[in-house]
């Protein structure tokens, strides 16, 4: 089984930052992509930023210029850093990860999810 911790929600003004983490813990060989999506109250969850295991990195539009997604292998952790903050970034964050859990299978892991509340 793979576990996901996450940490660093919290309230804040907007204009503020915050910094979002996912630590992966677990049996698999290795991390493909690992990032994050938000779930709003009566909206579908949405991508806000993944990273590949080859740097490669993808952000939501809405994000793009004020969000930051960052990863640190050895640790099997993936950051999320948050500026400009805005009302509408108001969520539950979730992180997700999908991994090798051996050399032909993948498997798509998610956090219990961390509440990110914006106030204007």
């Amino acid at each position: 089984q793979v576990q996901l911790v996450e940490s660093g929600g919290g309230l804040v003004q907007a204009g503020g930052s915050l910094t979002l983490s996912c630590a992966a813990s677990g049996m698999f060989l290795s991390i493909k992509v690992m990032g994050w999506y938000r779930q709003a109250p009566g909206k579908q969850r949405e991508l806000v930023a993944v990273k590949s295991s080859d740097g490669s990195t993808n952000y939501a539009d809405s994000v793009k210029g004020r969000f930051t997604i960052s990863g640190d292998n050895a640790k099997n952790t993936v950051y999320l850093q948050m500026n400009s903050l805005k009302p509408d970034d108001t969520a539950v964050y979730f992180c997700n990860a999908v991994v090798l859990k051996n050399i032909i299978v993948r498997d798509s892991y998610w956090g219990q999810g961390t509440q990110v509340t914006v106030s204007s």
